[in-house]
């Protein structure tokens, strides 16, 4: 097989997948006759190609996917006019919490935010596949720990925690919850709490102390 024939069968194969295509996968297509570099630079040609269309080639954290451009919500929305209800602050800000301080327990979450959390929210996170958990910390009540999943950097367009924007400040960490709100433009909305379980939700600015100063938020550590 020659490479414009190998470009044309991966060009297919990432169309039709209804999953991101990692690169075993697009070995299995060619029965491992290709190498990893071969393939690599087939999908270098294959982003090239679709540069300046509306769909993309990208890599994302499970794999490589072709996906619509931005600019193009705008008008595919309009196919669906229907618009998914918001996401809570209280859960755009749990979630945050696990992104950037992860692996945590609930209790870590609760210092963080000041009120309690809902085991009805967390489960919400872990039903739509953002949240896991991924051990327990040797504690009294041995605690699960939670952390992000593959699925929710694939959602967010991210190969790794890395690419998360650093928060260093009260406005940074502001952008990051609108950036994690933007996902209910393009994601099946989690399921509304029933109301006695819904949470108070935290204001976004951060309140004065005496000296009629904005104090600095809680440092959210670094990125694993």
């Amino acid at each position: 097989m020659n490479m414009a024939d190998a470009k044309r069968v991966l060009e297919t194969a990432l169309i039709c997948a209804q999953q991101p295509l990692p690169l075993r996968d697009m070995k299995a297509l060619f029965g491992d006759a290709l190498g990893l570099d071969t393939l690599k630079s087939l999908l270098d040609d294959l982003h090239a190609d679709w540069s300046g269309k509306g769909v993309e080639l990208v890599q994302v954290a499970t794999g490589w996917r072709f996906q619509s451009r931005p600019e193009m919500r705008e008008y595919l929305d309009r196919l669906h006019p229907e618009k998914p209800p918001r996401y809570t602050r209280a859960t755009l800000e749990t979630l945050a919490i696990i992104a950037y301080r992860q692996p945590v327990t609930r209790g870590d979450m609760e210092d963080i935010r000041g009120v309690t959390i809902s085991s009805l929210l967390i489960k919400q996170l872990e039903d739509r596949g953002w949240v896991e958990v991924i051990g327990h910390r040797e504690s009294a009540g041995r605690p699960a720990l939670y952390a992000t999943t593959r699925q929710f950097l694939d959602d967010l367009g991210l190969v790794s925690l890395n690419q998360l924007p650093l928060l260093d400040s009260a406005s940074t960490a502001s952008a990051a919850f609108e950036s994690l709100a933007a996902l209910n433009d393009a994601s099946e909305p989690l399921p509304a709490p029933a109301p006695d379980a819904v949470e108070p939700e935290l204001p976004m600015e951060m309140p004065l102390n005496d000296a009629g100063e904005t104090p600095a938020p809680p440092p959210m550590g670094t990125l694993i």
